[in-house]
């Protein structure tokens, strides 16, 4: 199944994405976090593109080819998502299957609460509804207290956030030092040797910055359970392009976010998945209680969970491309692509 690359422009932005499968066919559209590119669902892509779909991932504001901005305001959430509904209808579709992950889910699940007409259902990883698209108050209210004691972990596995806040110039400067060695040591498999203990992200600031007292991301060895070395190269590549000025900004933003989550529904009435990570010790869904303001507030929720770390979608694709298969066959039929007729 071949991917192909395209752009949605209009007078406000500029999308790159790349697509796969019939133009005509039902249209899901993957939606990347942090610090990644379309080119994370490339095991997503030709699979539902080879089942009917017209499967769609964009690069997001700030990253590959899409535009970027010089200022923290323009990648707060209520952007990002007009860039998406701009993307839909230059697609010439009124709905979609949205999907998201990291980053990426905060702003599906804010697709879905304030504008439900423009989806079909939506499925997220990793990042439960109710979260961080309503700021990080709430993040914190979540945290759990007996592996973070809060006299030694104010802010959780969440710390690495308030990083940002605190010394945003220092963050970044650190991972534009080398992208591909940043890249390399971020996209690693979860290891279940790490549950019960606190993350690291927990310590950052503490350390002094994401790789403690160290001005560049240190070498290690890669991850081929996760990358190849092509893909490291295309991340990289992209990132030493754009720098992680647009990527960080999405951290700097939790207020207006918040601001934005109020003004949209409180509770999700269409079909929603939510696939946990079970090696993904920060955001934790299968340990603590991240994931209850989701179960809450979904009337029509289906859960799973596979065994991975938090890049579940590239660690563990076959696992992830079943159990969205099996939820759109299942709970949402209508966004099933019809049969060929022969």
């Amino acid at each position: 199944m071949d991917i192909t690359s395209h752009f949605a422009q209009s007078a406000r932005h500029t999308t790159h994405y790349l697509a796969a499968g019939p133009e005509d066919g039902p249209l899901i559209i993957f939606v990347h976090g942090w610090p990644e590119l379309s080119r994370s669902w490339r095991h997503q892509l030709p699979v539902f593109g080879g089942l009917g779909f017209r499967a769609v991932a964009p690069d997001m504001r700030g990253y590959g080819q899409s535009s970027n901005y010089a200022r923290h305001e323009d990648y707060r959430q209520e952007e990002v998502v007009a860039d998406m509904l701009e993307l839909l209808a230059s697609l010439g579709r009124e709905r979609a299957v949205w999907v998201g992950h990291d980053w990426g889910s905060p702003t599906v699940w804010a697709l879905a609460s304030h504008h439900p007409e423009r989806c079909v259902a939506v499925a997220n990883l990793c990042v439960p509804f109710a979260t961080i698209e309503r700021g990080f108050d709430v993040l914190l209210s979540l945290v759990d207290r007996k592996l973070y004691p809060e006299a030694d972990y104010p802010y959780g596995q969440w710390d690495y956030q308030v990083f940002y806040q605190e010394h945003f110039e220092r963050a970044s400067k650190v991972f534009d030092a080398n992208p591909y060695n940043t890249v390399k040591l971020l996209f690693r498999k979860g290891d279940p040797a790490d549950a019960g203990k606190p993350a690291f992200t927990s310590t950052v600031r503490r350390n002094g910055g994401w790789f403690g007292p160290l001005d560049a991301a240190p070498d290690l060895p890669m991850d081929a359970d996760v990358v190849t070395e092509e893909d490291l190269r295309v991340y990289a590549d992209a990132l030493a392009k754009n720098g992680f000025f647009g990527p960080d900004s999405y951290y700097m933003n939790h207020a207006a976010n918040a601001d934005y989550g109020a003004r949209g529904a409180q509770r999700l009435e269409l079909p929603v998945l939510f696939v946990g990570a079970r090696y993904d010790f920060v955001c934790d869904t299968v340990g603590s209680r991240l994931a209850e303001p989701m179960r809450e507030r979904c009337s029509h929720l289906t859960e799973t969970v596979i065994d991975a770390g938090h890049w579940v979608a590239q660690e563990r694709p076959r696992e992830v491309n079943a159990a969205l298969a099996r939820w759109l066959a299942t709970t949402v039929p209508e966004a099933w692509p019809a049969p060929a007729l022969r």
